[in-house]
């Protein structure tokens, strides 16, 4: 039987609790398997960013629980969510997040720093992340010499490297032309295929048919979980 990764359980975000409180998220309960690729849709204000936060730990719930890989991290204190974070999820957010000044194998290597990860071992990683995601001649240049698509493959080499349990992907299109953005799914899908647990958070119907498995999300609770045979080829 498929391992459950992510376990959600009557999960709530409240905001200014009272009468001109705002549910953000109400009464979410949802299960994600080990290898799964799942997209979270909605539109803007419709709880799936307050969503993504709680699963990438870094927002605590209201109230409910959350379960990654077996521990329960709805309860856990700032420092302990740094811990998890660094050791679970692998992050590739819209906006890139590199560091300008560091060529694109240092800002691969940095978050390895962060776990305590030796210089030579960081080195391996971040080399056979990079070439993973096709930029083995571009190891050596700086964000602002490469385009958007390239600047993404770094933050997906950075995401992976230290090969964590779930890949959290925000609007990682977001930014890009539609030729990168493809080249960006064909990235996620390969890393899907290699067996990478992959969540997905969307706003595109388009980018969201690309998944196996599609959670929408409405007025903070989900509205509807269908997982399909075939993904759409975009």
């Amino acid at each position: 039987m498929e391992e459950t990764l992510i376990q959600v359980k009557d999960l709530c975000k409240v905001y200014n609790p009272g009468e001109n409180e705002v549910r953000a998220l109400d009464h979410i309960n949802l299960e994600i398997k080990k290898g799964e690729f799942v997209a979270i849709i909605g539109q803007s204000g419709s709880g799936k960013s307050t969503f993504m936060n709680m699963l990438g730990c870094l927002d605590v719930p209201t109230s409910g629980e959350y379960y990654l890989n077996g521990v329960d991290v709805s309860t856990m204190k700032d420092n302990q969510l740094s811990v998890v974070r660094n050791k679970e999820i692998g992050f590739i957010f819209q906006g890139f997040n590199l560091i300008a000044n560091l060529n694109a194998i240092e800002n691969v290597e940095l978050p390895l720093i962060y776990r305590g990860i030796d210089r030579k071992t960081r080195h391996r990683l971040a080399t056979e992340s990079l070439k993973m995601v096709g930029l083995e001649k571009r190891m050596h240049h700086k964000p602002n010499e490469m385009s958007g698509g390239q600047q993404q493959r770094v933050a997906i080499a950075r995401a992976i490297a230290a090969k964590p349990p779930v890949i959290l992907a925000d609007e990682p299109t977001g930014n890009l032309d539609s030729a990168s953005s493809r080249e960006i799914m064909e990235i996620l899908k390969e890393m899907h295929k290699n067996g990478k647990t992959i969540v997905l958070i969307t706003h595109d119907d388009g980018i969201a048919a690309q998944a196996k498995r599609v959670v929408r999300i409405m007025d903070g609770r989900i509205e509807s979980d269908t997982i399909k045979d075939c993904p759409e080829e975009s």
